[in-house]
């Protein structure tokens, strides 16, 4: 698996350099997502999954119990 090197933080983090956000990085058709407070643990996927899984977040199908 490639290591990503380009990480991108979150529009939502509100711009600030502190380690409270979501990061993205792309690598050829695989999307890696961390949180920056602890960057060696990732959440790796691709796009069609992840797709889904936002569909049912702003559908309101997922929904926290």
């Amino acid at each position: 698996m490639t290591t990503p090197d380009n990480w991108q933080k979150s529009s939502f983090s509100g711009g600030a350099d502190g380690n409270n956000c979501v990061e993205v990085a792309v690598t050829c058709g695989t999307i890696h997502l961390r949180e920056s407070d602890a960057p060696s643990k990732q959440l790796t996927t691709t796009p069609t999954p992840l797709a889904h899984l936002l569909h049912g977040i702003r559908s309101g199908a997922l929904r926290r119990i």
